[in-house]
C-alpha cells in the first residue's frame, strides 16, 4: 500500500476536508482528490460519502482511519524518540493526571521544572479519564491507581489518604466535630458520586453519608471541594496532599480517613531512554520529597 497516499487519505479524514487537507499538506485540492480517488480504486472500496459540507469517512474509511491514526501514533513515538538529546531536555512532554491532583499539587510546582529545563514545553492533559500511553495518548501519566496497560514502566511514588478539613474560620463559627455523629450538625462538601473518583474516597464518602449530614455540596473534582472549603461552606473530604499548600485549613476529626491510595508514575517503554522523561521523573521525585520534609517540619507526618 502506498503510504504517501495513506498519508493524504488521513489528513483528509482528519480536516474532512479536500481543501483543508490540501492547505496543510501544500497540496492542491485537485492532486488531493487524485491520490483519494487512486486508493480507492486500489483497494475497490469507497472511504469517503461526499456532501455539501464536507466528507463523511464510510464504514471502510474509519478502519482505516483507525489504522492510519495508530501508525501516526507510533511514528510520532519515534520522532520523539529521535528528536530526544542525550545531554539536553526540550521539546514537548505531554503528561496526564486527574485534575485534582494536577491543579492542587503539581501544576504549582512547575517551576521548579522550568527554572531547571527552560526549552521544556509541558502539555498538561487534566482528566478523570485513563489515557492509553501505548498508543501515545500522552508521554507519561501520573495515576491514583497501578495502570493495568502492558508495555509501561511504572513507579510507585507515594501514598495519599482522604481526610476531613475545613477553614479555621468555619470551625471557630460552627464548632470542631470531636465525633463522627457531629457530622450531623455540618454541611459535608466532597466529590458527587457520579463523577470518577477512587474507590477509597467513594467508600468514605459512603460512610459519611450514613451520619446524615445537615447540607450538602457535591462538587465534580477537588479543586471545588478545595474552594467550598476555604469558603467556610463546610467540612469537606480532600486528599491529605493539599495540608502543605493550604496551612490554614483544620484537620477535622483526624482518625477518620480513606484506605491508603497509591500514587503511581507511568511511561510507555518505548521511552525508556526519553531525557525529557528521565528529567520530568527526578522532578516528581525530588518534589515529593520536598512535600514530606515540609509535612514532618509542620507536624503532619
Amino acid at each position: 500500500m502506498d503510504w504517501d497516499k495513506l498519508r493524504i487519505f488521513h489528513a483528509v479524514a482528519d480536516a474532512g476536508s479536500l481543501t483543508h487537507a490540501g492547505d496543510k499538506l501544500n497540496l492542491s485540492q485537485s492532486a488531493v482528490s487524485r491520490q483519494i480517488r487512486a486508493l480507492e480504486e486500489s483497494l475497490n472500496s469507497t472511504l469517503f460519502h461526499r456532501h455539501a459540507r464536507g466528507l463523511i469517512l464510510t464504514e471502510q474509511g474509519e478502519l482505516l482511519f483507525d489504522a492510519t491514526s495508530a501508525m501516526s501514533k507510533r511514528l510520532d513515538a519515534a520522532a520523539a524518540r529521535i528528536r530526544d538529546s542525550k545531554e539536553e531536555v526540550f521539546g514537548e512532554l505531554r503528561v496526564t493526571t486527574t485534575f485534582g491532583f494536577g491543579t492542587l499539587w503539581l501544576a504549582p510546582r512547575l517551576p521548579h521544572l522550568y527554572e531547571k529545563y527552560p526549552d521544556l514545553k509541558v502539555d498538561l492533559m487534566l482528566e478523570e479519564r485513563v489515557l492509553d500511553l501505548p498508543m501515545r495518548e500522552a508521554d507519561v501519566a501520573i495515576r491514583m491507581k497501578e495502570p493495568s496497560q502492558a508495555d509501561l514502566i511504572r513507579k510507585r511514588l507515594m501514598t495519599v489518604q482522604m481526610q476531613l478539613y475545613a477553614s479555621r474560620s468555619y470551625i471557630e463559627s460552627n464548632g470542631m466535630p470531636t465525633e463522627l455523629s457531629d457530622i450531623s450538625s455540618h454541611r459535608l462538601i466532597c466529590q458527587n458520586p457520579s463523577a470518577a473518583q477512587v474507590g477509597a474516597s467513594a467508600l468514605l464518602v459512603q460512610n459519611l453519608m450514613t451520619f446524615n449530614p445537615s447540607s450538602l455540596l457535591t462538587v465534580n473534582n477537588y479543586f471545588g471541594v478545595l474552594q467550598g472549603v476555604l469558603h467556610n461552606l463546610g467540612i469537606g473530604v480532600l486528599p491529605d496532599y493539599v495540608t502543605q499548600d493550604f496551612p490554614d485549613l483544620v484537620h477535622v476529626l483526624p482518625q477518620i480517613e480513606s484506605a491508603d491510595v497509591p500514587v503511581f508514575l507511568a511511561f510507555p517503554e518505548e521511552l525508556r531512554h526519553s531525557q525529557r522523561i528521565a528529567a520530568f521523573k527526578e522532578f516528581v521525585q525530588e518534589e515529593i520529597i520536598s512535600h514530606r520534609k515540609q509535612l514532618r517540619q509542620m507536624g503532619k507526618l
